[in-house]
């Protein structure tokens, strides 16, 4: 794989010229900054800029004032080789906080195993209804530890809509879910992106993740897409890594919170 062509074809069709990707959001440029925009359940951020030292603060000071107008959390999602090389600190100067740092990873399906092997007992569940999101996001509150009220509204949207663009799995152990993860389609693009995978702590390091990993992929092998696309933790990193999954760079999720005189200004 020519990493460097990747990360370019990447920038340009996932960031650049993004779609939005569910049903109410929007994507928009303002001058060099391209972001999305949503209700508050959907993901609001910078997905793309194209700055330097002399234009970056300027946008970054409109892109808090127009968030903050619509009183949204939002994410400036920076990538390692994004300009200026001091992107980074100039938002955690503005007010910005950083989560993990991320790796950006990128396989080709074909290459990817594909034997589905799972614990006995442990079988993988579509979810085509509420009652499935439910149990998606009973597994996220449990492996993540965080509210899942955002993705719960997020998953239910697109079942509203009917959205095929998202491929949601659950892995079961009798009536208890113990493990979940979704795939994003992107029709106009080459990248399907693996999103949310996590598995409850007592289930872990028995293989769930791995098959939830092969499961996304046979379907993306099978519509056609090139590469699969995942923001890699460093607890998930490792077993990508196993599976055939390269690094192209880092990203790191920077989080602005609305202030009230942000909304004032």
């Amino acid at each position: 794989m020519d990493h460097e062509k990747v990360l370019a074809l990447f920038d340009r069709q996932m960031r650049r010229d993004a779609q939005p990707d569910g049903p109410g959001t929007h994507v928009e440029r303002d001058g060099d900054v391209v972001r999305q925009v949503g209700a508050d359940h959907d993901w609001n951020g910078v997905l793309w800029s194209d700055l330097d030292q002399a234009t970056a603060d300027a946008a970054i000071t409109a892109q808090v004032r127009y968030f903050s107008a619509l009183g949204r959390e939002f994410e400036w999602k920076a990538y390692a080789h994004d300009r200026p090389g001091d992107l980074g600190r100039r938002l955690q100067w503005a007010g910005f906080t950083p989560e993990p740092q991320e790796a950006l990873m990128v396989a080709l399906p074909q290459d990817l195993p594909t034997d589905i092997a799972l614990p006995e007992g442990v079988h993988l569940h579509p979810v085509t209804d509420p009652t499935g999101v439910e149990l998606v996001a009973d597994v996220h509150e449990q492996a993540f530890g965080t509210s899942s009220e955002r993705l719960r509204q997020r998953l239910l949207a697109q079942l509203a809509q009917n959205q095929e663009s998202v491929t949601t799995v659950v892995a079961m152990a009798g009536d208890l879910p113990v493990s979940a993860a979704r795939m994003e389609l992107n029709p106009s693009t080459e990248f399907a992106g693996l999103w949310g995978g996590g598995t409850v702590a007592a289930w872990r390091g028995r293989g769930i993740y791995r098959a939830l990993v092969t499961q996304r992929a046979r379907v993306a092998a099978d519509l056609g897409y090139r590469y699969l696309q995942v923001d890699a933790t460093d607890q998930s990193r490792p077993i990508l890594q196993r599976l055939g999954f390269t690094v192209l760079t880092t990203t790191t999720p920077y989080v602005y919170q609305p202030r009230p005189e942000d909304r004032e200004a």
